[in-house]
Formats: C-alpha cells, structure tokens, sequence
C-alpha cells in the first residue's frame, strides 16, 4: 500500500482520531490526579573513611589505593555495611516494632479494588515481615552525588511524620549497628589478647601480644567516644511541605505528548494492514424547490435564483477543497 493511500485513509477519520486520543487521556489524567501522592523524607550523609579523623582510619589505616583505587566509587568499609544494613532483616524487624508500619501496609492492603477482590476471594489481608521489606526495597532510595562522595538517602511515604521517623530511625539503627559490631570485636580482641597474656612466659612474646592488647584498647576507646562511625551526617533528614510523588505535572505532560502518539500509530497500523475507513460525512440539506418542500419553480429559476445560488456556492467550496487536498498530497 502506497504511503498517500494510508495518510488518505488516516486523514478520513482525523475526528474520529482525536476524539479517541482526547476520551483515553481524559481516562489517564482521572487516574493521575486521583493517585494517592506521597511525602519524601531525605537527608544527606558522606563515608566517615572520607574525613580528617574518621573514627575507621583511626581503626584501621587503610591507603586510598586499597579498594581499586580513584576509578572505582563504589562504597567500601564500615560505609558499606551501613548502607547495607538500611535494608536489611534486622531493620525492617526494627521499624515493625518500634513503628506502626504493619497497621499502615495492612490499611493499604484492604483499600481500594485490590482489597476488595483480597477480601472476596479469601486472601491474607494482615501485613507481614516479608510485605514490609517489599515496601522498604520499593520506597528507599539511596542514590549517589556526581559531584561529590556523599549519598542521598530519601524514603517514600504517604504520612509525613511517619516518612520523617522511619528516615531517622534507619539511619540511627545502621549506624548502632556498625558501631556495635566494631565495639564487640574490639571487645573480643581484648578478652582473647588477655587469656593469651596470662598463659604466655615468653618475654619477647608478652611484649607483641601487649602492643596488639594496645591497639585493640584504642580501638574500643574510639568506637565508644565517637558517634560517627560509618556515615557521617551532611545534611539531618527533613520532610518536604507538600507531597510530590507521583509528580503529576510532568505525567500529564508525557500523557498529552504520548497518547495522541499511541493513538495515531494504531490507525496508522490498521489503516496499513487494510482497514478502509469511511469518512464521517454531514448529510446534505435538501435544496429548496425540490419536490415535498412546497417551494414554488419560480424560485430555482434564473441565475440569481436562492436554491440555484446555493447550490453552485456549495460546488464551488466543495471543488476548491478537493483542489487543496490535491495540492497537499492528501487526496
């Protein structure tokens, strides 16, 4: 089929087109607006292993080249694990206890059509330990900065002191977590450097355990000193005023260039696989004069006759549009 034939044929239902792509965006827009938005909750946090005296290289000295160099961001050390631990089992077991988080995924289970179909058909309504990790995995965010070496971390939430508190109680319960565990080793260290001590005679021996004993001291003194130990705070997490997710402007914007899209390719692939249109067409008034009107000859005739000059008006604009077409390629 020839390129002129299927724009010919496209262009016969042009209204029948826009009224389509006008009915489904209408449709798209309802369910946008009507979306339920959510507060973000962000707060700004930088690696401890990138400050002057980061409590880790007070730790464990490390050199810059150690984790692959310049070439590779990703994060390492004690930062790792924090960021790790955000999404973890224990946290989301943490945020279950201390926060009403499974009453909140529960409401939301049994809102809208989807709980109405859970209920009819019998299906678990009650928010579990696996629904609320989902829920964590879907709305934390945990993005990286071009420009710099710290991380951005936002949380999604419909409730705007909820979004606020669950933030905070994340970071603080990532943060005990590195510390605690860095305390416990050092812990561990020294008790096991002690029995050491106690059972060896050797003098030259004794002096190295007690240098370890030494650095394994100053270790548990600095983890318990410091309240920075893997991330440490740029910016405190704060909420936005208002809700801005999903962002509707920008939706309806892709929507109004999107669907007129969708819309037109569609006619545009049955028209090229052999769908022939009919145009819409306004059925024509009768002309007067014509028998049934009760219009008298007298009034067609003569050239300046009403039913005579309408009707050659009529041919003319007809012919002049077919002439129009014809110079677009259209017809």
């Amino acid at each position: 089929m020839l390129l002129e034939q299927v724009l010919r044929g496209v262009w016969a239902v042009r209204g029948r087109v826009a009224l389509a792509a006008l009915l489904l965006f209408a449709l798209l827009a309802l369910v946008v607006v009507t979306w339920p938005r959510s507060y973000v909750a962000r707060g700004v946090v930088a690696p401890a292993e990138s400050t002057g005296i980061a409590t880790s290289s007070l730790l464990a000295p490390a050199s810059l080249l150690a984790n692959g160099g310049l070439l590779d961001n990703r994060p390492g050390g004690n930062f790792a694990i924090y960021l790790d631990a955000l999404r973890s089992a224990e946290a989301v077991e943490m945020l279950a206890r201390e926060t009403p988080l499974l009453d909140y995924l529960t409401r939301l289970r049994g809102a809208g059509l989807m709980g109405a179909l859970r209920e009819a058909l019998g299906l678990r309504l009650e928010a579990d330990l696996d629904d609320a990790r989902n829920w964590l995995d879907r709305n934390l965010a945990v993005t990286q900065s071009t420009a710099s070496i710290t991380f951005a971390l936002e949380l999604k939430h419909r409730d705007r002191g909820a979004a606020l508190e669950a933030l905070a109680r994340l970071h603080g319960f990532a943060e005990a977590k590195v510390r605690n565990d860095l305390a416990d080793l050092a812990a561990r260290r020294v008790a096991a450097l002690r029995r050491q001590l106690e059972a060896e005679n050797d003098l030259y021996v004794r002096q190295s355990l007690y240098e370890l004993l030494g650095q394994q001291q100053r270790a548990g003194l600095v983890v318990g000193a410091d309240r920075t130990v893997a991330a440490r705070v740029v910016s405190a997490p704060m909420v936005e005023q208002r809700p801005s997710v999903p962002n509707r402007p920008l939706l309806l914007m892709l929507l109004a260039v999107a669907v007129p899209l969708a819309v037109g390719g569609l006619v545009f692939a049955l028209v090229l696989l052999g769908w022939q249109p009919k145009p819409w067409r306004r059925p024509r008034r009768p002309v007067p004069g014509q028998a049934g009107h009760g219009v008298a000859a007298r009034d067609t005739a003569g050239p300046l006759g009403g039913g005579a000059s309408r009707t050659a008006k009529r041919a003319a604009g007809m012919a002049w549009r077919q002439g129009w077409r014809r110079g677009f390629g259209l017809w």
